[in-house]
């Protein structure tokens, strides 16, 4: 299928069959890598920006878009969506990438990186999850708040989103209906994309339960009372099963580009996602002191490192923007990219 000048298709793998879209079959090849509650639709606008020198790819991740829908299994971390992307790459025929990995598919990049050093050309994060996970640690070294990974995981999803997913609601009547979380956090509050029904059709191809989103949960003793299982996107990203902070370990060691929008308030060190932080504010009752997660001071903590250890390392904060800064601010996202792609 193809649609303003992006075309989709399946590429059946050793592992799944994988939907993506692309523009050409020549040149450098740039994969692009969506967040959670999302596909490779928010990438779409960004594939037709590229110059004839790169081959981009946005694959729909598992549990997203038309990517086969199986399960994910928690206490890998990211490791079913790396391993997945490391399928598509042999089937495509690519022995290097540059990565670009936007929110959840920062992780996935940063794992991947982690795993097939050699193999990337270049790594672009877009305002990433932390490389301790979402939810249940402080400090900039991604300390657990509780052994069990407490305030992390599939039981902090705000239910009433998770049911709007299901029944695909489409409207705008509800504070976390799907179209209500895009405008008022993915992008700067009240942003209204000019694809905004394209997206909101992408964020509701996300499949729910305890095997995707959200995933399962238990019962804590700690506070807020709940602690990650061990299936779905939301236990993936908990650092219960995820931590990604000895990338300066690897060899070779790409470019590394980190872009973010300068008043995202889903990453960021007072995420309005963090029940830690709620807590703080009154929304999640019975809060004990538990701190927010540094989750931007985390990230900067690891790629200091990195670069402490010889990597190069630029990271770029564009103002008046959100969550999804290469949407809003194309023009900067393009000339921050190509500029890392380039070295």
């Amino acid at each position: 299928m193809t649609t303003s000048g992006n075309r989709t298709r399946r590429v059946p793998t050793e592992r799944l069959t994988v939907q993506i879209t692309e523009v050409r079959d020549e040149g450098e090849p740039v994969v692009f890598l969506h967040g959670n509650v999302s596909s490779a639709a928010f990438w779409h606008p960004t594939l037709q920006l590229l110059p004839d020198r790169y081959r981009p790819i946005a694959p729909d991740l598992r549990g997203f878009g038309a990517t086969d829908p199986l399960p994910i299994d928690a206490t890998r971390g990211l490791r079913d969506h790396a391993d997945d992307l490391a399928a598509l790459l042999t089937a495509l025929g690519i022995e290097r990438a540059h990565l670009v990995g936007w929110s959840m598919g920062g992780g996935v990049a940063m794992q991947y990186l982690r795993d097939h050093p050699a193999a990337v050309r270049s790594m672009t994060l877009v305002n990433p999850v932390s490389p301790y996970g979402f939810g249940g640690t402080h400090g900039n070294d991604g300390v657990l708040n509780s052994p069990d990974g407490a305030g992390s995981g599939g039981g902090t999803a705000n239910p009433d989103f998770v049911a709007g997913l299901a029944k695909s609601d489409r409207g705008d009547g509800s504070p976390f209906s799907p179209r209500a979380v895009l405008t008022n956090y993915y992008g700067k509050a009240h942003w209204r994309p000019e694809r905004e029904d394209a997206y909101v059709e992408s964020m509701l191809t996300t499949r729910t339960g305890d095997d995707h989103y959200p995933g399962d949960s238990v019962p804590s003793p700690s506070w807020p009372g709940v602690a990650p299982g061990t299936r779905g996107v939301l236990n993936c990203l908990s650092p219960l099963h995820i931590r990604l902070d000895d990338l300066h370990v690897i060899a070779p060691k790409p470019p590394v580009l980190w872009i973010r929008g300068e008043d995202d308030v889903i990453v960021s060190d007072t995420s309005m996602f963090d029940l830690a932080h709620l807590g703080a504010t009154g929304a999640v009752p019975g809060w004990d002191g538990t701190p927010a997660q540094p989750m931007v001071a985390q990230t900067r903590h690891v790629l200091a490192r990195y670069a402490a250890e010889g990597g190069a390392v630029r990271e770029v904060v564009v103002a008046d923007a959100g969550h999804a800064v290469h949407l809003e601010r194309p023009d900067e996202f393009l000339t921050a990219l190509l500029d890392v792609m380039a070295t």
